[in-house]
């Protein structure tokens, strides 16, 4: 099996409710769709969301990575040689990561295609049957109290919240949801590099004076303040995790011996694809590190490939925040992951199992 032809397309799902953090809001998924045809007529399907703020990726630039720069490298490659494949996807640019993800997700559907089972039976199997949390986004105190109590109600055991904009409110958001879900459901704050390190340890440390019980705090402080990060996990009882100040396996293991965070979010967006996430996830079980995976506002294409990652590296991988597909107003795949609220399940289709994709509009080549 061949690569033979690399075909785009733009894929638009309207959410269910606007997206909203302390960096961004935004309506709609709106991504690029990579297509990867062989001669043998099966399809690999990848996909890239644009997230300027975090990646540094736009449309634009994912297109222009993969036509002239990561095309050239994997057409004609076969996809027997999964490992020079994606060393070639890596190598062909620097950062440009969320490029080389839709690529590389393409690339790992055709290795299951290939030999006919179900991709995370390739990367060492488990059981096919997870759960995700479903993020509450930034908003009136009493509007993420109905969000909360909705989501729980619909079956939710985690809740991820939205904080990061303005500490004193933050700290009334969290403790006004915790009240109205106490024993329900677990909650994972998200501050998305909104405070300081002094404002991150006031604010936690508030909340745990208060009785309110936090799983976990996802990148407190700016992405580049490592010593910031290691100032807050030293300084609080709940676990920190980082999300944008990991991209790589690098920074991991630079993170890890910094003591800087007590858990790694793992998004494929940022780690260019599966075989660095891979990496990501050996490397934090070496050290007995936790591990989260996480996703972009992507469709069900791309959180595909991370639902068949988590379950395969489920050792490390302790924590599921994939709920991009529970967000949007309707599944635009056809086959693929079955996503049921918080129950993600995977069927025994081969590769990621995506027989079709509704409403995408095609991109010349």
């Amino acid at each position: 099996m061949k690569i033979t032809d690399i075909r785009f397309g733009l894929l638009k799902v309207p959410l269910k409710t606007p997206f909203k953090t302390a960096l961004r809001t935004v309506e709609a998924v709106e991504d690029i769709v990579v297509e990867l045809h062989t001669d043998t007529g099966h399809i690999g399907y990848g996909e890239a969301p644009a997230t300027a703020v975090i990646t540094g990726d736009t449309h634009g630039s994912i297109l222009e990575a993969i036509r002239k720069f990561i095309a050239p490298r994997v057409i004609g490659q076969d996809v027997a040689n999964l490992n020079r494949i994606t060393q070639l996807i890596q190598g062909a640019l620097e950062k440009n990561t969320s490029a080389k993800a839709a690529v590389e997700i393409a690339v790992y559907d055709l290795f299951g295609q290939l030999y006919g089972v179900p991709l995370y039976r390739m990367l060492g199997g488990g059981d096919p049957v997870i759960t995700t949390d479903i993020t509450i986004s930034v908003d009136y105190i009493d509007k993420m109290v109905a969000d909360s109590i909705s989501a729980v109600d619909r079956g939710f055991e985690s809740l991820k919240i939205k904080v990061g904009k303005d500490i004193g409110v933050d700290i009334e958001r969290v403790k006004a949801i915790y009240a109205a879900v106490e024993g329900r459901a677990l909650l994972r704050l998200d501050a998305n590099q909104g405070w300081t390190a002094k404002q991150a340890v006031y604010a936690i440390t508030m909340l745990e004076e208060a009785g309110v019980h936090l799983e976990l705090v996802e990148q407190p402080v700016k992405a580049q303040d490592l010593e910031g990060m290691r100032y807050v996990t030293s300084r609080v009882h709940t676990p920190i995790m980082a999300d944008e100040s990991v991209f790589g396996p690098t920074e991991v293991i630079d993170l890890i011996r910094m003591r800087a965070a007590d858990i790694i979010n793992i998004k494929l967006m940022k780690t260019g694809g599966l075989s660095n996430a891979i990496r990501i996830a050996d490397i934090a079980a070496l050290y007995g590190v936790e591990c989260m995976i996480g996703c972009m506002l992507e469709s069900s294409i791309s959180v595909a490939a991370a639902v068949h990652l988590a379950v395969a590296k489920s050792h490390a991988i302790t924590k599921v925040d994939l709920d991009g597909p529970s967000l949007c107003a309707y599944n635009p795949v056809d086959g693929g992951v079955l996503f049921n609220e918080s129950e993600i399940s995977i069927t025994d289709a081969p590769g990621l199992g995506i027989r079709s994709i509704q409403g995408m509009e095609p991109i010349a080549a």
